[in-house]
């Protein structure tokens, strides 16, 4: 194991891997939470976790810069918390309390955070990557360095923004990774069942003139390395990237859903690959002792109680919110 041997040629270091198992803890306290709340009916409505997913949206989090912009989809609360979206602010959303990242106007589908580069979480499949390459297009054509990172699931791959977003992309070298997050499943249809090819989004890069990026979702370094290495690439003008992330989602897609039609054993032996469970043993060959771990664990806890503390004393979003910024002049009023 690592621990015993010297760490030299360790690409990834002490401090960066402490952060991507802090990343992957908090979102994971915080989901969890996220679901204990709706059983106690202070969340309203559905949502969808990412719990088993942590590593993608860690891996990429660390790696990205401020100024970096994430587009995501409806299950995009691990990736706000990735940004550096404060806890609080997420619950708060989930909640629909005044102090949510949006004051409880959005909810769980449209998490967004512009101070922290989180330009949104999109409930329309696939329709977040175009708009991703207009952010792209937007930093080439003003000579920004900022570099646009964009999450869908494997059902997206089978939409059409999906081949045009990646063709426009391509065509133009934009400054873009798209990142597809597989968990197998398109809602209820495992996606084998509907796509031609194995690997939904790795094998289709060809047809764009892009490397195929094949990579283990649910190993946090695995996920840093590919993603420091394609943003440095879009950063330095080299074009846009496509990486598939294998991983699995321990619930059903939403909170309605049982996930009852996943085959017998399916579950528990992905369990046996948690990304957490990975990267504290992980973490123990790199020599982090047993404290230091829990030391993460306790704090992460602790920020999670905070919060959701916060956040039931927090008034609910006051009804007048419901009319504002309807329309570009902060109004709602129609007019023709």
């Amino acid at each position: 194991m690592a621990s015993l041997q010297s760490k030299e040629n360790d690409d990834i270091g002490h401090e960066t891997r402490r952060e991507l198992y802090r990343l992957q803890i908090e979102i994971r306290d915080a989901e969890k939470r996220a679901y204990d709340l709706f059983l106690q009916n202070l969340i309203k409505g559905t949502s969808h976790l990412s719990l088993g997913q942590e590593a993608v949206a860690a891996g990429f989090g660390v790696a990205m810069k401020t100024g970096d912009k994430t587009f995501c989809t409806y299950r995009g609360h691990a990736h706000t918390l990735a940004r550096g979206a404060p806890v609080e602010g997420v619950l708060g959303e989930l909640m629909l309390r005044d102090n949510g990242l949006m004051r409880g106007k959005g909810g769980s589908m449209h998490l967004t955070s512009a101070e922290h580069g989180v330009m949104g979480s999109y409930a329309i499949i696939g329709a977040h990557l175009c708009i991703a390459c207009g952010s792209a297009w937007r930093a080439q054509y003003l000579g920004e360095k900022d570099v646009t990172v964009c999450f869908f699931g494997d059902g997206t791959t089978n939409i059409g923004a999906f081949h045009e977003a990646l063709n426009f992309a391509a065509i133009w070298k934009l400054p873009v990774v798209f990142v597809c997050e597989n968990n197998l499943y398109m809602e209820y249809t495992p996606i084998g069942d509907v796509t031609a090819v194995q690997h939904p989004a790795a094998d289709r890069a060809a047809a764009y003139g892009l490397p195929r990026i094949l990579i283990d979702g649910n190993d946090a370094d695995a996920v840093f390395r590919t993603a420091r290495e394609a943003i440095a690439k879009a950063r330095d003008g080299g074009g846009p990237s496509l990486v598939e992330c294998l991983t699995y989602r321990h619930s059903g897609h939403s909170r309605a859903d049982p996930g009852k039609y996943r085959p017998p054993g399916e579950l528990e032996r992905w369990l046996e690959r948690d990304p957490i469970k990975i990267y504290r043993q992980r973490l123990q060959e790199f020599g982090f002792t047993q404290e230091q771990i829990d030391a993460v664990d306790a704090e992460s806890k602790r920020k999670v109680e905070e919060a959701t503390t916060a956040c039931k004393a927090a008034p609910q979003a006051p009804p007048e919110l419901l009319t504002a910024d309807v329309y570009a002049d902060g109004g709602w009023a129609w007019r023709n």
